[in-house]
């Protein structure tokens, strides 16, 4: 099996299925809120020059995150 991959490894156009949230606290609540949970597909929409932020699309609307906040989400696809 290979690497754990998060959205922050992902490129513009792939497409996922989260795995886990990993994070504590206040950081994990707000990205479930958000409605990254396991189980969701995230489209990649774009990612910035620098690589921050990084928009996705999931559940039908546009989020964009930090890459900090992106590394807290794990995905398999």
């Amino acid at each position: 099996m290979g690497e754990t991959r998060t959205l922050k490894d992902l490129q513009v156009g792939d497409q996922v299925m989260i795995s886990k949230i990993t994070g504590e606290g206040a950081v994990r609540r707000r990205l479930m809120d958000m409605g990254l949970t396991r189980g969701t597909q995230v489209y990649v929409r774009k990612v910035a020059p620098l690589g921050d932020p990084i928009e996705v699309t999931i559940r039908g609307y546009e989020l964009s995150l930090r890459k900090d906040e992106a590394e807290h989400v794990e995905v398999d696809g």
